[in-house]
């Protein structure tokens, strides 16, 4: 098991990155929201009163990613070169499957910029889409892939 790197002497820090090299920085996360059948039918007819629940929670988790570093509080702010987040409905699972890659060319990872960016997708979809089922579940928030800097590459296996 690493280190843990945010805390020394029992007490949390950022952690400095000064002499880390810069290097390209690319992370990919997942999530899904589980839908109940009047979410389902809500999507299906747009009959949802906020809007496009998917284009709303879209732009929501691009700009998660960019707002990271003022979100997680030992995270370093990141000059961040690409967010994409995609949305996809998938009506025979009953859900909204979420993935977010995030790319920087920085001295620390891009991992959290992902997640949160998924994190807060999902958020936005059950806020548009409460009206019509409260039962709505945020599943599955994960990294699935991660490259840059002195650990390399990692892709989550299954």
């Amino acid at each position: 098991m690493g280190k843990l790197t945010h805390f020394q002497d029992g007490k949390p820090r950022m952690v400095d990155v000064s002499e880390k090299t810069s290097t390209l920085r690319i992370a990919r996360a997942e999530a899904s929201v589980l839908l109940e059948p009047e979410a389902v039918r809500a999507l299906q007819e747009g009959g949802v009163g906020k809007g496009d629940p998917l284009g709303v929670a879209q732009l929501a988790g691009i700009m998660a990613a960019k707002k990271t570093g003022e979100l997680i509080p030992l995270c370093h702010p990141l000059p961040i070169s690409m967010a994409e987040v995609t949305l996809t409905f998938e009506p025979e699972k009953a859900r909204v499957h979420i993935t977010a890659t995030v790319k920087t060319k920085a001295e620390t990872g891009v991992e959290m910029e992902a997640l949160t960016a998924c994190a807060v997708a999902a958020l936005t979809v059950y806020d548009m889409l409460k009206a019509a089922s409260k039962g709505l579940e945020i599943t599955d928030l994960r990294l699935t892939y991660k490259s840059g800097g002195k650990s390399g590459e990692w892709r989550r296996q299954g």
